[in-house]
């Protein structure tokens, strides 16, 4: 459905966006979260713009305050919201982790190891006893006790991944490892410990995304709620009971489905999406369908970003393409299947010491 060309196309319309000093806002002007650019800067690694992710991860290092966070939003450099959520504090760890799986940079790992460092163990300090991460920090700096099914599952990525990296530059984290165990649980058994939203697809699919679902309970997942947030030939609804489809959503949803052993299925909701994409290779946020109208009226890098990562999942295209498809690619550590995780690396992965 899309082509080497088309694909080189939609990771330069993402480099347009990207300031001087290596920030990569929504666009051009908007808004900026720490997630968001890591996910941007993941797409610019697979696109072969290795300098410029290099570039996007250290404009985020240089920016992680002391207790491990970053602030929510940032505007043309300045800061807009400064709450601290977790799921932005972990989400370097998976972005770095996927650059050493497509350059094999030790350098890149060993200067952005403190920060991946801090921003863990911050998302620690942040685990509910029941397992879940609250979802932001509070003022006098304890855990908010609200937990948010997407962002915990992102997190148990992100954790599983620190695990990776830890065992790359020979610096074990049990502490990261008993957090993921609880979080896997939480995720798997603990519906009550997160806020409900279940009228937000992501919350449909991330567990399954995220590693913490797999087998025949992911499989049993995404059919459960299919006809509430799938609509046929053009994506995924962002929310059950409304008539607008999104591109990341649906590309999102993709990488789920082919954890999950269903790669057709995926195809054909990557397939379904391409009604958002621009001609300059860009992809508009989302689409009102009764009103057949682009709404917001914006093309994000964001989901442009989801476009290329699940083209490469679905292509196998580079050595970073079984990160979100394949949950045996990191450490077994909170999965159905944990095992001791020690010394783990995939392969040959990780053999030098930064």
């Amino acid at each position: 459905m899309l082509t080497g060309r088309q694909v080189r196309a939609t990771v330069a319309a993402i480099a347009a966006e990207q300031g001087d000093d290596g920030a990569i806002p929504w666009f051009r002007g908007g808004r900026l979260d720490p997630w968001d650019m890591v996910e941007a800067a993941m797409a610019l690694d697979l696109g072969g713009e290795h300098d410029r992710a290099r570039a996007a991860y250290r404009w985020l290092a240089r920016r992680q305050r002391s207790d491990g966070s970053w602030p929510a939003e940032y505007r043309d450099g300045a800061v807009v919201s400064p709450a601290a959520e977790s799921n932005h504090a972990g989400y370097l760890a998976v972005g770095v982790w996927h650059s050493w799986l497509l350059t094999g940079d030790e350098q890149l790992v060993a200067t952005l190891w403190p920060t991946v460092r801090r921003g863990l163990d911050l998302v620690t300090r942040m685990q509910l006893p029941g397992g879940a991460i609250g979802w932001a920090l509070r003022p006098d700096g304890t855990a908010d006790d609200t937990a948010l099914l997407t962002g915990n599952a992102s997190l148990f990525q992100a954790l599983r991944c620190g695990v990776a990296l830890a065992g790359l530059v020979g610096a074990a984290q049990p502490d990261w490892e008993l957090a993921v165990v609880g979080l896997g649980a939480a995720l798997r058994t603990r519906p009550e410990a997160f806020a409900d939203r279940s009228r937000y697809s992501m919350d449909w699919y991330y567990p399954v995304l995220g590693g913490a679902v797999t087998g025949t309970a992911a499989d049993a997942r995404l059919a459960a709620d299919w006809d509430r947030f799938v609509v046929p030939g053009l994506g995924a609804r962002c929310v059950a009971d409304r008539p607008w489809v999104t591109g990341a959503e649906t590309c999102e949803l993709a990488l789920a489905l082919a954890a999950a052993g269903r790669p057709d299925a995926a195809l054909e909701q990557v397939a379904a999406m391409q009604h958002l994409r621009a001609d300059d290779g860009s992809y508009w946020t989302g689409y009102v369908y009764p009103d057949d109208a682009r709404w917001p009226v914006e093309r994000t890098t964001w989901t442009a970003a989801a476009v290329v990562l699940a083209a490469d999942a679905l292509s196998g295209a580079t050595a970073a393409s079984g990160l979100f498809t394949d949950p045996g690619a990191l450490p077994a550590a909170g999965t159905e299947t944990s095992q001791e995780t020690a010394g783990w690396l995939p392969g040959a992965a990780g053999r030098g010491r930064p």
